[in-house]
């Protein structure tokens, strides 16, 4: 596969992009001619600056309303066609995108349209250069990639072909099964871009909420199926409108953009059992390891946790490390920080394969995390997410694994006995869309339907990230615009989270205070009885319920940049109380 990205994907001038490209491993791009215009370098430069980067530039792009006009309007077209074949040849590219006509002076007649495109495919032929033909979702008559085809076929020139866009064709929910019947050697190029669903008009849809691939809700695996078994051997593309990338560094961009392409193509070989493009088999996380806290002094969050009752299960033995646990759930405290405050820094994953995940993670780009290991201690791999927390993975045996170099543990009479029920992440509105693909192509984890939550500042959205049995969860937060992103928190399960709470206030904890009209409020949501509502209050405790158990459940004061929740899933309770979100958020603040 040889991966391309159009210059409009990211933000920056244009030689800026060009090494952002580079860098993030694009084997070529795509030029737009607003951001050659805008640039101070002449074509000459900007072809040299690619040859030099090792970037082909496969296209041109893109010239607009040509065909289906007037003989008088086409005779001016082919003049600015004229001029763009001579900045082509500078550029050293042999390939334009030439867009379905949108202006309201065109015609519905194939045959004018063709004899059109014939005409300036001709032009373009003397100058060696192939023109792709592309059906816009909004073009004024020809918005399906179906009749572009009949129409390339019409007008028979050599150098006249298709281009494919995921986001045309998708947003109509036009079949893709029909590239199937298109000659592979006329489908010139093709362009790939992911989006939500949504209910607006496709320009608007078009121009401004594109997102890479794995990030939206089109069937993209399905759609390069049928590129492929069309036969295209040409580049993968990226052409995404996005306000967001637009504005995001440029360098981490371009590595999101090109991680999208190589996680398209592994599930794409995946689904249809091909080698080409497979990056292994994901292996399964089995459990949620560790989950690691750093802070330059983090006295303030071991005093939690002893209230909380986790156990202290010692020191490292070489470096300025504490372990906690409560039952399966250990937290890790890292005082190797430069930040003072505390910060969930890292995520430690089981797996049955963890040689298998962490190369993975490499190949989509993921950058490698380097921990001093001394002799006799495990030497535990992992990346870097793109907003810096580190993630592990371990397929030792705890008689095998880390957990052997710590010391000194004290223990805890009536502690705390849990899980990791789920991780709790937030970001800044222009790195959600990043996190989410991240998770799910890295991490193999699969995005639930996202839940909006009101809070003290704003919306905020919430997106569940997860295995298929729920072994581990991850909730993702993003913030509104204006806001800083929530603090994470660590959620802890138990069987029997009103006797935590209790011991926990007896040991002196600090928890968040619940306002009284919450708790009136219950009572009228819900018909509890009268001693259950009265420990809920008296331990400022919140609830929720749904047609399939109850969630109960408790946080603490927040240090830092983290906080701790305690909760207890009844029968087949899956979520996670986010009708008292908006309560908890209005508490912190």
């Amino acid at each position: 596969m040889r991966t391309s990205i159009a210059s409009v994907c990211i933000s920056g001038g244009l030689v800026e992009k060009l090494h952002a490209c580079a860098e993030a491993g694009f084997d070529g791009v795509e030029i737009m001619d607003a951001d050659l215009i805008a640039a101070p370098e002449s074509p000459e430069e900007i072809r040299a600056l690619c040859d030099r980067l090792g970037l082909k530039i496969e296209m041109f792009q893109p010239f607009r309303d040509a065909e289906g006009v007037s003989d008088e309007l086409f005779a001016d077209n082919l003049r600015r066609a004229e001029a763009k074949f001579q900045i082509m040849k500078r550029l050293g590219t042999d390939l334009m995108l030439v867009c379905s006509n949108v202006a309201t002076a065109s015609v519905d007649d194939d045959e004018v349209i063709a004899r059109q495109l014939g005409e300036l495919a001709d032009r373009a032929a003397v100058h060696g250069i192939r023109l792709a033909y592309e059906a816009l979702a909004w073009g004024r008559y020809v918005d399906d990639y179906r009749r572009t085809w009949e129409i390339v076929k019409r007008a028979d020139r050599a150098n006249l072909g298709v281009c494919l866009d995921s986001f045309h064709i998708l947003s109509l929910a036009h079949d893709p099964a029909g590239i199937e019947r298109i000659d592979a050697e006329k489908i010139f190029f093709l362009q790939l871009a992911d989006a939500p669903a949504l209910d607006m008009d496709v320009l608007s849809w078009s121009r401004h909420h594109r997102l890479f691939p794995g990030e939206g809700s089109f069937d993209l695996v399905g759609f390069m199926t049928h590129v492929v078994r069309a036969g295209y051997s040409g580049p993968w593309s990226l052409e995404v409108f996005n306000d967001t990338y637009r504005q995001t560094d440029t360098v981490r961009t371009a590595a999101h953009a090109h991680r999208s392409l190589v996680w398209l193509a592994d599930r794409t070989a995946a689904a249809n059992g091909w080698s080409d493009g497979l990056l292994g088999e994901a292996p399964q996380s089995t459990g949620l390891d560790f989950v690691e806290v750093a802070g330059a002094d983090l006295a303030e969050v071991d005093e939690l946790l002893a209230q909380l009752g986790f156990a202290f299960e010692g020191r490292h033995r070489s470096k300025p490390v504490r372990l906690w646990s409560a039952g399966s759930a250990r937290i890790i405290l890292n005082e190797q920080a430069r930040q003072s405050e505390p910060v969930l820094a890292g995520i430690g994953l089981r797996t049955a394969d963890a040689a298998a995940a962490v190369s993975r993670a490499l190949a989509l780009g993921s950058p490698s995390v380097f921990r001093r290991t001394y002799e006799g201690e495990q030497d535990l791999r992992g990346v870097a997410a793109p907003d810096g927390t580190q993630v592990f993975w371990s397929s030792l045996p705890a008689e095998r694994s880390w957990l052997q170099e710590f010391e000194g543990g004290t223990g805890v009479v009536d502690g705390l006995e849990g899980e990791i029920d789920h991780i709790n992440l937030a970001y800044a509105w222009q790195d959600f869309d990043e996190a989410v693909l991240f998770m799910s192509s890295a991490l193999s984890l699969q995005a639930d339907a996202p839940a909006e939550v009101p809070g003290p500042q704003g919306l905020i959205r919430s997106q569940v990230m997860r295995t298929p049995d729920g072994i581990v969860r991850v909730p993702i937060n993003l913030a509104p615009p204006t806001a800083k992103p929530p603090a994470r928190h660590i959620a802890v399960r138990c069987d029997d989270v009103f006797t935590v709470a209790r011991r926990a206030r007896e040991r002196g904890i600090d928890h968040l205070r619940i306002p009284a009209n919450y708790y009136d409020d219950l009572a009228a949501r819900f018909d509890l009885p009268a001693e259950m509502l009265a420990s809920l209050r008296e331990l400022d405790l919140l609830y929720d319920r749904d047609a399939n158990g109850e969630f109960i459940h408790f946080y603490t004061r927040t240090i830092g940049d983290v906080f701790f929740e305690v909760v207890e899933r009844r029968s087949g309770y899956d979520g996670y109380g986010g009708a008292n979100a908006p309560i908890r958020l209005a508490a912190q603040r």
